[in-house]
């Protein structure tokens, strides 16, 4: 008996259970049109076509384009950047917003865009979708930002800088000192010192630390 050979008062869940019980036959038993090499190539063509897919649409949502799509991030953070050093400088080299808020890794970059996926909410939400809102909510934001920085020991700013390869011979006796004292020993990690950089700061009264 197959699924339209049961009778009309056969209840919908029945139904559908059957029509899986009989799928999934079909799908067990080996191909009688097809070979395997056959079956096997068109699976790897597919996987190839799933896997350049994902990395495309992923790479697409990590550009310095897509990060300022939408007014909030265009209007605020992305117009204070154009005003600092990693924006324009001597060297020409520039930090897009990607550099600074996404990891090279691979692995490092899924786990962060997953994270990231909870933003969507805000921006349906209109979180920040004004000036006065982002105002409202930048020490909170900041904060979250921080702390992730903190937490994975300032792997974005790794992505273009490392205590490797510099040469605090050419930097101030202030800096050099503090890269000794506490980025070489581990003690700090970047974000301790370096907040602001890239944004401005928001109202600091009351931040553990600040002065």
């Amino acid at each position: 008996m197959t699924a339209a050979d049961l009778p009309p008062r056969a209840s919908l869940a029945r139904r559908a259970w059957r029509f899986s019980l009989e799928l999934w036959d079909v799908l067990r038993r080996p191909s009688s049109v097809f070979s395997l090499g056959v079956l096997v190539l068109a699976g790897f063509v597919a996987g190839v076509i799933f896997w350049g897919g994902f990395n495309t649409a992923l790479e697409l949502t990590n550009t310095e384009k897509f990060c300022t799509g939408c007014h909030e991030m265009r209007d605020n953070v992305a117009a204070e950047l154009k005003s600092t050093i990693h924006f324009s400088n001597r060297s020409g080299v520039r930090a897009s917003c990607p550099d600074c808020h996404v990891p090279h890794e691979w692995t490092h970059k899924i786990a962060r865009k997953m994270q990231a996926s909870k933003e969507v909410w805000g921006k349906i939400f209109g979180t920040i979708d004004t000036r006065e809102k982002f105002l409202d909510h930048r020490l909170e934001l900041a904060l979250h930002e921080w702390s992730r920085f903190k937490a994975n020991d300032s792997l974005e700013c790794r992505n273009c800088h490392s205590a490797e390869s510099m040469d605090i011979t050419r930097q101030s006796p202030r800096a050099a000192d503090a890269h000794q004292r506490f980025l070489f020993t581990s003690e700090k990690t970047c974000i301790d010192c370096h907040k602001g950089i890239a944004h401005k700061l928001p109202d600091m009264q009351g931040v553990p630390g600040w002065q």
